[in-house]
């Protein structure tokens, strides 16, 4: 029996269009910095940077892959930018709020499961510095503090969909694959889980799927059947009667 839940946070516990999200993103960032560098231009290298981090062998944090790769695209001094990027996120970051919304059922079946005893995690891909992942996670009116481990930049090593970020997340929660269940909306980067002996919760209402691959999970439904589901578990550590 599973005690344990790794939830997707971008289009699971926080609702929203990622192809709208990005888009802002990139405007909101290109603006931020167009007094040091073109927007196009910082753009490219924001891309070239995310590539390393998809690439990222393990030997380095996510957060320096970029940061290596991205030094070296630009003209000038890497730590003023990194000082511009860490304002960023306290400043021009905010702004993409306006295109998340909030789900009262996942923030209803969260409450539960921390009630029943069960371990949480955020296992959103480890493509943002922390701040910018705890700002998504209040967005979506939830809080940090629930949450035992907390996926980021800084501290991991590896993207999804590879099996190495779900070995290093089940390492920092001292957890096993099969006690542990993945909740996401990505076909490909959450259901790979399973891979591992992960079971599987695929959240439908913003569903992504861009390779139409077939759909394998071990669950699936909306918001509001991932409530029901949580709400007929055993308490953690308890076999169900």
């Amino acid at each position: 029996m599973f005690d344990t839940f790794l939830f997707d946070l971008d289009g699971t516990l926080l609702p929203l269009d990622m192809d709208e999200f990005i888009g802002h993103y990139l405007k909101e960032v290109g603006a931020y910095f167009q007094d040091m560098i073109d927007p196009d231009l910082l753009l490219s290298h924001v891309w070239a940077g995310t590539q390393a981090m998809l690439n990222n062998q393990g030997d380095k944090t996510n957060e320096k892959a970029f940061m290596d790769v991205f030094g070296n695209c630009i003209k000038g001094d890497l730590a003023l930018f990194q000082k511009r990027f860490d304002s960023f996120y306290d400043d021009g970051f905010l702004k993409i709020r306006d295109c998340t919304e909030t789900s009262p059922l996942i923030k209803k079946a969260v409450r539960v499961l921390k009630e029943k005893g069960y371990t949480l995690a955020v296992a959103t891909n480890p493509m943002f510095p922390k701040k910018a992942v705890l700002h998504r996670i209040e967005w979506a009116d939830l809080n940090p503090d629930d949450f035992d481990y907390i996926t980021s930049y800084e501290q991991n090593h590896y993207c999804k969909p590879r099996l190495e970020f779900y070995r290093e997340v089940l390492e920092g929660l001292g957890k096993l694959p099969h006690q542990c269940m993945m909740v996401g909306n990505d076909v490909e980067e959450d259901m790979v889980a399973s891979r591992l002996g992960i079971k599987t919760y695929l959240i439908t209402d913003h569903l992504i799927n861009s390779r139409n691959n077939p759909i394998i999970c071990d669950y699936q439904g909306t918001y509001e059947d991932f409530y029901s589901f949580v709400c007929k578990l055993p308490e953690a550590g308890r076999k169900p009667d």
